[in-house]
């Protein structure tokens, strides 16, 4: 029986576009459509940049009502609507208001695939996510729908006014192109090796959990920390007074020597939102001092090598990623990874294993060599004590760090 393959590669046209997702068309297209789709033939359908979601689900009903197997390559980006907050691919017209109206909602591709056979339907995504997308995933897993399995990546936002390279998915087409199709799982393991740095900051995805979810990442534990007020953690003599109007998410705070004033929550309302709202609208460093704010009073209430605490460390280190700060960011989850580590969680854990990936990624980041040369070593170390899960990690820092030491 032929098998259907589906290649949908989307973007926005403009300055909200995150990843050069059309660029993976070429190479995937010329892969056999028979190596696509594991069968002996299959037909392929392709969509560029498309322009309407109603389109693309036409395209995706047709191919989900297809007998036999059927394979899905995605790659693009996650955009949220602003009425319900749901999970959307972004497609050529998508701006951040208009994302009701002009994105294909993800949930759409889930119901498509609902009624499939178990064990016939395959997807391999390569998406990236805007800022208020990646904070929607530290709680949320993106489902993709029951019985089917998932691989791929779901990156962080690129650099300020950079253009991702789906490279994922051309590592997946690369070696598709040999004419050699391995099992999904390997396939995937195969272009996640070769991804190096680049992918350590990733959400990887795999098949999916008995919900038909793939999972978040799991050291994100948003909402843990009881939003400060008054009669909270927070006292007038380590927070000063609070000031703010009604209606205000933000407040002037006293906030001691060395720092005279802060940007601080009201006590109301979700801190996460208000963080989110404040990197969509560039003030990263009143989302910073919000989430700082939130970081000391955790610490003040449970202790500095809390979960609450560290917590509000990693949304900071986030957000000196989002900023552009590499260096801040890649210091940041060095710390972040000393405090698991130095409160007794092993090398393997979760928690541990994601803060030295990301900050290994954010040293890859990082421009200037003279910064990369000062915390390449206290990566090393990390490295040497936490291998993590791909292969040659530790290797990579020691090669880097001899390079840069014939830099300037």
């Amino acid at each position: 029986m032929p098998g259907t393959v589906l290649l949908l590669a989307a973007s926005p046209v403009g300055k909200g576009c995150l990843v050069d997702a059309a660029s993976v068309l070429p190479v995937l297209a010329a892969v056999p459509p028979a190596v696509l789709s594991g069968t002996d033939t299959a037909n392929v359908v392709e969509l560029a940049d498309p322009l309407e979601p109603q389109a693309v689900l036409t395209r995706l009903r047709a191919a989900a009502a297809a007998p036999g197997p059927l394979t899905v390559f995605v790659t693009g980006q996650l955009q949220l609507d602003r009425r319900q907050r749901l999970p959307h691919l972004a497609l050529a017209r998508t701006t951040p208001a208009s994302v009701r109206y002009t994105a294909l909602p993800w949930h759409w591709i889930r119901e498509e695939l609902r009624l499939r056979s178990p064990g016939t339907t395959t997807l391999f995504l390569d998406l990236r996510a805007d800022p208020e997308t990646w904070e929607w995933l530290r709680a949320n897993p993106l489902d993709s729908g029951r019985n089917n399995a998932v691989y791929g990546r779901i990156g962080p936002p690129p650099a300020r006014r950079t253009v991702a390279v789906p490279s994922y998915m051309k590592a997946v087409a690369t070696i598709l192109r040999s004419g050699h199709r391995p099992p999904p799982e390997q396939l995937h393991q195969h272009a996640s090796a070769r991804l190096g740095a680049e992918g350590y900051a990733d959400l990887v995805l795999t098949a999916p959990d008995a919900a038909g979810r793939t999972a978040a990442p799991p050291p994100y534990r948003p909402g843990t920390t009881r939003p400060p007020t008054q009669d909270g953690p927070m006292h007038a003599e380590a927070y000063g007074v609070v000031s703010a109007g009604v209606g205000d998410p933000y407040a002037v705070v006293s906030a001691g020597v060395g720092d005279p004033y802060a940007v601080v929550p009201a006590g109301v309302g979700d801190p996460h939102a208000a963080i989110s709202a404040a990197v969509a609208a560039d003030r990263h460093a009143d989302a910073d001092a919000l989430a700082a704010y939130h970081e000391q009073a955790a610490a003040h209430a449970h202790g500095p090598a809390s979960e609450e605490a560290l917590h509000w460390t990693e949304v900071r280190a986030d957000l000196a990623m989002f900023a552009g700060d590499s260096v801040r960011s890649c210091r940041t989850w060095l710390a972040v990874a000393t405090a698991r580590l130095s409160a007794g969680q092993p090398a393997d854990a979760v928690g541990v294993e994601t803060a030295v990936d990301r900050a290994h990624h954010q040293w890859g980041q990082i421009g200037d060599p003279v910064r990369a040369r000062e915390l390449g070593p206290a990566l090393a170390e990390l490295r040497s004590r936490v291998p993590g899960r791909r292969q040659g990690a530790l290797d990579h820092v020691r090669r880097q760090l001899r390079q840069l030491q014939t830099q300037g």
